[in-house]
């Protein structure tokens, strides 16, 4: 199975196309699951899964959260997480939903969090980094947060972090074994049976990726990055 663990609909202030074309796009790729993880909003992920009832893909609900310390992936989780809360808190609620709690783009340097993150991400255990992002604009960052999820022995993930349907699947994890549920999926990401496919998108399709959104509602999700 090959999982698109962090992709955006139109509703995230930065996305631009519909949780329908996002799957349309997935399938046609032959991208075999999806988590949708709208900045702070569930409805995009609960729209895709009704899109998706008698299709052949997996779509799991997210959501990326901004702790105090910085994003936060929700993989699996149904219901709102509250941004602001730090690091540790966000963790635990994500966990109360049996979702895990995985953290994206950690070493981006255009990405405006994570002040102390590397200590926090020691003491408070999430349950996976994300090793590849193909947003990211510099694959040294990929790179960096590679080697650190290996010298931590760190369960890892992969996502395109796409905000247009075409850079869906650009980025995923696949599965030694065969996948039929979000706890399979799960499984497998915690006891690290999965390998990562796809590549960095490079920094003019990245720049592509992100060039639409919602003005008024990305100046204010940048605000509170920038407040934390």
């Amino acid at each position: 199975m090959k999982a698109d663990l962090h992709i955006h609909t139109s509703f995230s202030c930065d996305g631009i196309h519909s949780p329908k074309e996002i799957i349309n796009s997935a399938i046609e790729k032959g991208i075999d699951c999806v988590c949708i993880t709208d900045h702070n909003e569930i409805r995009g992920a609960v729209e895709a899964m009704k899109f998706s009832f008698d299709k052949n893909i997996l779509v799991i609900p997210g959501i990326e959260i901004l702790s105090k310390s910085g994003d936060v992936l929700a993989i699996n989780v149904k219901k709102l997480i509250p941004d602001g809360l730090s690091l540790k808190e966000t963790i635990k609620e994500i966990r109360k939903q049996k979702g895990i709690a995985v953290i994206p783009h950690l070493f981006d340097p255009t990405v405006l969090n994570f002040k102390g993150i590397i200590r926090e991400v020691l003491e408070t255990k999430p349950d996976a980094l994300e090793i590849l992002n193909a947003l990211s604009f510099f694959n040294f960052s990929n790179k960096k947060v590679s080697k650190f999820s290996q010298k931590k022995d760190f369960p890892f993930t992969a996502g395109s972090d796409a905000h247009r349907k075409e850079f869906v699947g650009s980025a995923y994890i696949e599965t030694f074994e065969k996948v039929s549920s979000e706890k399979d999926l799960i499984d497998a990401i915690m006891n690290k049976k999965v390998k990562i496919g796809g590549d960095h998108q490079g920094f003019i399709k990245a720049v592509k990726n992100v060039l639409h959104f919602d003005k008024k509602r990305t100046l204010k999700y940048i605000y509170l990055k920038a407040k934390n």
